[in-house]
C-alpha cells in the first residue's frame, strides 16, 4: 500500500493490520500509526487535490477505523500528524487561498444502529437532557466536492472549496457557472452576512453523458461522478466548468450575521425559501427508530437515486 516503508514486504503489513488492535505490543502500535498516518496522508492527497483516488471509500473507512481503534487503545501515541485530527487536503497552490470565517468541519460515520444509538446518547449527555425529546435532521450525504457560498446583503460574493477545513480554493468564477447557486437570496429576512455550506455534486444521469462526450472527443472518461464534479469545480478556466453539468445542494452554514430559525431542518427550510437548494428527501426524525427507517429507505432506493 501507498506510504508503507519500502523495506516491508506487502504480506507483513496486511498481518500487521489483520492483527487484532488488542493484542498488539506498544511498539507494534506505534509503527502501525506511523504506516496509517502515511498511507492516508497519501490517499487524501490523491482524492482531494488530485480528484483521483486508488481505493475505494471502503477500503479507506476501514484505514480510518483501524487508526482510530490503535488511539483509543494507546492515547498517549497519538501523533501530530494523525489522521483523527486532519480534515481534507491543503488547497492547491493553483488557486488563490480563502482562509475560512468558520472551519469547515467533516462529517463522522455510523456503521449500524448501536452507532447512531451511541451518536444519540452523546448528544443528550452533551445537553444534559433526561427524558425530553430531541429531533434529528436526516440529510442524504452526496458524493462531491464540499462548496461554502458567502452572500453578502444577499448577494454571492465569494465560494471556496474545503481543503483542510481552516483554508481553501477561490473558486468563486467557477461557481457562479454551476446552475443551482443564485446570484441573489430572495427574502425580507436574510441576513446581512450568510455563508452556505453545501455540496457541488453531478446527477447520474448527467455524468454519463458527460462521459459519452468525453469519449467522442477521445479523452478518457471520468471514474465517478465525484471525481467528475471535483475536477470539473476545480479547472482554472471557468468556462470548462460550465460546459459541465454540475449541481448543488445546501446542507449547513457558516458565518452567519443572523440565524432566522431555532433548528437545523428549520434552516434547511429557510434556506429554501431563500432560493437555495435543499435535498427533497430531507427528513425531520422524532427519534432514533425513524433515523433508521430514514437510512433504510434510502439504502433501498440508492442505486436509482
Amino acid at each position: 500500500m501507498t506510504g508503507a516503508p519500502a523495506a516491508e514486504s506487502g504480506s507483513d503489513r496486511e498481518a500487521m493490520r489483520e492483527r487484532a488492535v488488542d493484542r498488539l505490543t506498544i511498539e507494534e502500535a506505534e509503527a502501525d500509526l506511523a504506516r496509517l498516518a502515511a498511507e492516508l496522508a497519501e490517499h487524501d492527497a490523491r482524492y482531494y487535490r488530485e480528484d483521483a483516488p486508488v481505493v475505494s471509500d471502503a477500503e479507506y473507512d476501514a484505514l480510518k477505523q483501524r487508526n482510530s481503534a490503535i488511539e483509543a487503545r494507546f492515547p498517549d501515541l497519538i501523533r501530530p500528524d494523525s489522521p483523527s485530527r486532519r480534515i481534507g487536503a491543503a488547497p492547491s497552490e493553483r488557486f488563490e487561498k480563502v482562509v475560512h470565517a468558520r472551519p469547515m468541519l467533516s462529517l463522522d460515520n455510523a456503521f449500524d444502529t448501536d452507532d447512531i444509538a451511541e451518536f444519540v446518547a452523546r448528544v443528550r449527555r452533551f445537553l444534559n437532557l433526561k427524558e425530553e425529546p430531541v429531533a434529528f435532521t436526516a440529510d442524504p450525504k452526496i458524493d462531491g466536492l464540499s462548496a461554502s457560498l458567502r452572500y453578502e446583503q444577499g448577494r454571492f460574493v465569494l465560494g471556496a472549496t474545503r481543503g483542510d477545513g481552516r483554508e481553501g480554493e477561490n473558486v468563486t468564477a467557477n461557481l457562479r457557472t454551476v446552475k443551482d447557486i443564485p446570484d441573489r437570496l430572495r427574502g425580507h429576512d436574510v441576513p446581512d452576512v450568510f455563508e452556505v455550506r453545501g455540496e457541488i455534486y453531478m446527477d447520474k444521469t448527467d455524468f454519463a453523458r458527460l462521459n459519452e462526450r468525453q469519449v467522442a472527443d477521445g479523452k478518457p472518461p471520468f471514474a465517478n461522478p465525484r471525481n467528475a464534479a471535483a475536477g470539473s469545480l476545480r479547472q482554472l478556466d471557468p468556462k470548462i466548468t460550465a460546459a459541465r453539468p454540475l449541481s448543488f445542494f445546501a446542507y449547513a452554514w457558516g458565518e452567519a450575521g443572523a440565524v432566522p430559525a431555532d433548528t437545523q431542518y428549520g434552516m434547511l427550510m429557510r434556506m429554501r425559501e431563500w432560493g437555495l437548494p435543499v435535498n427533497p428527501r430531507t427528513a425531520l426524525c422524532q427519534d432514533l427508530e425513524a433515523m433508521v427507517e430514514v437510512h433504510r429507505a434510502l439504502d433501498a432506493d440508492r442505486a436509482a437515486l
